[in-house]
């Protein structure tokens, strides 16, 4: 049993898209369907390069006349700047909100504490902004967009005390969840070889967005040749970037570590030789030993 906690995520900023052309303008965008966004239901999703390689990704909130993205604080302004590319006519504005932080609880039955259902996505409206459970997994815990100081008041009151923000990364890093830029090489990632189907980041059934065309067809193609997974780490944590390898042939790659766990973007074809034969996937001088996540489908 994990008693629920909470902290705020420094490392995660909002960027707010207001006006009444805000739902539509981001659908012929990003890979969640915006139009299914309520103040009871939160998304996710990434925006692409034309290419279908990764940009940025975000959770969805709406609260009052607004569409609330948690994204990541060093790159906020990019994601700004990029959007308003394609702002044209649309009837929206898209400003950073520095008023308002990304705070994040996680434990047992943290969803119940804030009367929230367990399920990916349940959201309520909250001081200007919104709670919500993750829209990526629910064993995540709850994500909150609200005016600085406000979650910690709400959170302490429900009887959570504060968390460390390393065993929150710990909890992601064993669930197999990618952290924005740690983990997805900007420019080059592609989101299904990062679990974004499985994850609620990609919706199949809305129109076309940006990068929608090699995604789709890695999709129903079966084109996925690589997946993102844990890897138990036996010996020094490799840097992410360090290569990985099965005997002399190139395996994958590994991303973020927190202690002796890690992520690493792994061959599909090398992990099953390795499980087959015996054979130890290796990083610098540490074993790996991957693990697929619950939630994956490969």
């Amino acid at each position: 049993m994990t008693a629920p906690v909470f902290a705020p995520l420094p490392a995660r900023a909002v960027l707010a898209i207001s006006g009444e052309d805000r739902k539509t303008f981001l659908q012929g965008l990003v890979s969640a369907d915006t139009l299914k966004l309520t103040p009871g239901r939160a998304g996710y999703g990434g925006f692409l390069t034309a290419q279908g390689r990764f940009l940025h990704e975000f959770a969805l909130a709406e609260a009052g006349d607004a569409i609330l993205l948690d994204a990541e604080a060093a790159r906020i302004d990019d994601l700004a700047k990029r959007l308003k590319l394609y702002k044209l006519r649309a009837k929206v504005t898209i400003a950073p909100r520095p008023d308002l932080e990304i705070a994040i609880a996680w434990g047992d039955g943290v969803a119940a504490r804030f009367g929230l259902d367990a399920v990916p996505g349940a959201a309520r409206e909250e001081g200007g902004g919104a709670i919500f459970v993750d829209p990526r997994l629910a064993d995540l815990g709850l994500r909150a967009i609200l005016p600085k100081g406000h979650f910690a008041e709400i959170a302490s009151a429900a009887g959570l005390a504060h968390g460390d923000l390393a065993a929150y990364d710990a909890l992601r890093v064993k669930l197999g969840v990618p952290d924005g830029s740690r983990d997805l090489q900007v420019e080059d990632a592609l989101l299904l070889e990062n679990g974004f189907d499985e994850l609620s980041g990609v919706d199949w059934k809305k129109g076309c967005y940006i990068g929608q065309e090699l995604t789709a067809r890695m999709k129903y193609r079966g084109l996925v040749k690589k997946r993102l997974v844990p890897v138990a780490i036996d010996g020094p944590v490799p840097a992410p970037g360090t290569i990985v390898k099965l005997g002399e042939a190139e395996a994958g790659e590994m991303r973020s570590a927190v202690g002796a766990m890690g992520l690493a973007l792994l061959r599909l074809e090398a992990m099953e030789k390795a499980a087959a034969e015996g054979i130890p996937l290796q990083a610098g001088d540490a074993t790996l030993t991957p693990h697929k996540p619950a939630w994956a489908n490969f």
